[in-house]
Order: C-alpha cells, then structure tokens, then sequence
C-alpha cells in the first residue's frame, strides 16, 4: 500500500509544478506586456525569441515579425553623425562576447519607418548557472527623444545666455578696475571696501558664464578639441612649475611624483616603480594638451582651496595600458555620500568647510566630460579627516603607437594643405 501511495501521489506533485509553472510564465507575460519599456531576449545565436509590446511600439516592429529574427534585421543603431555602430562599440555583441553589463545612452535607433529615436539602453548577459557561459543577452530599452530634445534645448539657452552677458560682465568688470586704480580715480577707504567686493563678485559672476559655457558645449558634443600624441610626463612637469605658486602663497607644500608606485585599491594599473636614480618612462597619450592642463589644473586649484595646511602632491605613474595623473592633499576629505555625486553638474559638497569658498559647482563636471573624450576615467578617493585624492586614467601608447600616430597627423595635415582652395 505504501508503495502505491507514493505512486499515486506523483501526478499530482507534477502538475502542481506544472501549474507553477504555468502560473509563472503568465505572470511575466503580464509584467512584460504592461511595461513601457522595450524588452528583448536574445540567445547566443543572436536570434531575438522574446519581444514585449513595449519594444514593438518603439521599433515598429509586431512582435510575431520580430521573434525568430536576427536582431540585427530589428535593431540599427548609429550615432549622432548617422555613422552606423560598428562591431566592438555594439552593446549586444560586447554583452555577449564579454559577460558583463553594457549601458548606452548616446545610442540612435533607426526604426522600421526609418525614423531616429534616441535610446537608453541596458543590455545584461543571461549566464548559464552550471558553466557559467553567456546564454544570451536581455535588453531594455526606453525612448528617451523627448528628454534629450529638452536638454539639447536648455544646453542651448545656457549657452546663448552666457554668451551675451559674458559681454556686459565684462564691461563692468572693466569699469571697477578703472575704479580702483589710485591713477585714475581717488576714492576714500570705506568705497574702495564696496567696490573691492563688488568687482570680486563681478568675476565670479564671468567665471560663472565662461563655465556655464563650456559645460554647455561639453554635453552637445561643441567643445573645442584637438588631440595629439602628447608626452604627459613633460605636460605634469611644465604644470607643477605654474602652480606651485598658488599653493606656496598659502603655504602649502608642493611635491612633484614622476613615475613612483602608488597605493589605490581603485586603479585600474598596476604603476611602474621609479626613484630620483631611475630615468622617467616616457607616458605618451593622445589627447589635447590644452585641454588636459585645464583638468589638472582645476583639480590642483581645487585641492589648494580645501587644503588649509600640509602639502599638495602632483603625480604621474602607469603601466604598459594606461597613464595614471594624480593630484593628493592633506585636507578635510568629502563626506562618503558625497562622492558618487560629485562630478554631477552643479554638485557641491555643503559643509562649514565649503560656503566660504565660492565655486560654480561646474569645474568637476567639466572635467570629467573632457577625459571622456579620451577614453579615460576620472574619480576620486577620500577619507574624512586624511585628505583626498583624485585620479585620471587614460589609454597609453607606446612609443611605435606614437609615432605611428604623429607620422599620420602629418601626412594628414599635408593632405590637407595640397587640397585647400587657392
């Protein structure tokens, strides 16, 4: 009896799994069906087998047509110069081959009516539990057309804003000099106090303008940028000897580190050791030096303003894949949920320490959108209490690359001479 009761008892434990089952697949169908957002499955063979109303509606495609597809047929994605995603930027193929997360939020998807919808997109690898092998990929993607039309639209007023009161800023700018000068106006103690902070407020309002300028041109892609092969070791050099002054008017102690190991849990380099007695490698990077001179030195000015006493220390390290600058100090620290925020535009730490120090809440932010035209990372690692440090990562070459690389700009710029119009 017992034999048979175990028996008797099996169909039934099967079709209540198969009716969990059941119940499961319904149940993600409803979450798929109900949501906005376009979802896709795709296996490994890139065939798309699921395929939610959401990412019908947004690539024109119907379901039924799109399911058993390559997605390739379904989803064309280029950039904002209409160049279609060539194979090593696809988020899909980097998901699969790779296994990691891809996001993309410059992506352009060209749909079935040949219309362009910006995308934010997010494509997770599926991995198989027992190998750990990529299975496939899962994408989810939302029209985000409106939202960057409204952005491109703002980036604009900012920036035409700025442009044209940069000019009367500066006018007033240039009266109160007038002003202050014992050569071309006499005025007693108690005006002269008025007009100081009125003109030391007159030029915070132009550094304002001139960042909400240049943020501006960062995210619409108008920042002025001319790469080169660049030596950045001789770069950090040439920038310690210009900024050493402003740290020493405060009295802090500056410190120029050229190739020495660092500790940083957080780099993505092993540094190559150095010492007074070993000749410094040569860190060449294809970048424009202009613009690089402008993020150390905003990330040096920064340190100075933070720091009250000890040191600021410069440094420069790498290994045969990446060039690591550093800028150390010895100040208060950022508060730990500050840091994730604080290249965000207009971010600023809010503390006794930083409303005395005037700042636009811009300079990071800028930063950052400027390495990222090299392919770089730029973050920062603090304690309270120990100082902070910030850190550059960006592409190295070696010195065939280099070369190579100069040996074509020039045969470009040739190029370009025999071919102007005379």
């Amino acid at each position: 009896m017992g034999f048979f009761g175990k028996k008797k008892s099996r169909p039934q434990v099967s079709s209540s799994i198969a009716a969990n089952l059941r119940d499961e697949k319904v149940k993600s169908d409803i979450i798929l069906n109900s949501i906005d957002d376009g979802v896709m499955v795709i296996d490994s063979e890139m065939t798309i087998q699921r395929f939610n109303p959401g990412a019908s509606h947004i690539t024109g495609w119907e379901v039924e047509e799109a399911q058993g597809l390559d997605y390739r047929s379904v989803i064309r994605l280029v950039d904002d110069h209409e160049n279609a995603y060539p194979e090593d930027k696809d988020p899909f193929r980097t998901a699969l081959r790779s296994g990691q997360l891809v996001r993309d939020n410059d992506a352009i998807l060209v749909s079935r009516s040949n219309k362009r919808i910006s995308l934010s997109l997010n494509v997770s690898p599926l991995l198989d539990e027992g190998s750990g092998q990529v299975q496939g990929v899962v994408a989810v993607f939302r029209d985000v057309s409106e939202a960057r039309q409204q952005e491109r639209q703002r980036a604009e007023f900012i920036s035409t804003a700025s442009h044209e009161m940069r000019t009367p800023v500066a006018a007033i700018e240039g009266y109160l000099s007038l002003a202050l000068n014992d050569k071309v106006a006499a005025i007693d103690t108690r005006a002269r106090g008025y007009l100081d902070k009125a003109y030391k407020a007159t030029q915070h309002l132009g550094e304002l303008f001139q960042d909400l300028l240049t943020s501006a041109k960062a995210e619409d892609g108008r920042l002025t940028n001319h790469p080169v092969v660049s030596e950045l070791g001789e770069l950090v050099e040439l920038i310690a000897s210009d900024v050493r002054f402003t740290a020493e008017k405060k009295n802090l102690r500056v410190e120029l580190v050229l190739g020495s190991e660092i500790s940083n849990p957080a780099a993505e380099a092993t540094p190559e050791r150095g010492g007074e007695r070993t000749i410094r490698p040569l860190y060449y990077a294809f970048v424009d030096p202009d613009r690089l001179r402008e993020v150390i030195t905003n990330l040096f000015d920064n340190a100075v303003k933070y720091t009250p006493s000890g040191k600021i220390q410069l440094g420069i390290t790498g290994n045969n894949d990446v060039v690591q600058i550093y800028v150390r100090d010895t100040g208060p620290g950022i508060p730990p949920e500050d840091i994730s925020h604080l290249f965000q535009k207009f971010y600023r730490v809010d503390n006794s320490d930083t409303r005395t120090i005037g700042g636009t809440g811009l300079g990071l932010f800028i930063c950052r959108k400027i390495i990222e035209l090299y392919n770089g990372k730029i973050w920062v690692n603090s304690k309270l209490g120990e100082g902070s440090t910030f850190f550059i990562n960006l592409p190295r070459l070696d010195t065939q690359q280099a070369d190579q690389l100069r040996r074509q700009q020039e045969q470009d710029k040739i190029a370009s001479i025999a071919n102007a119009p005379r």
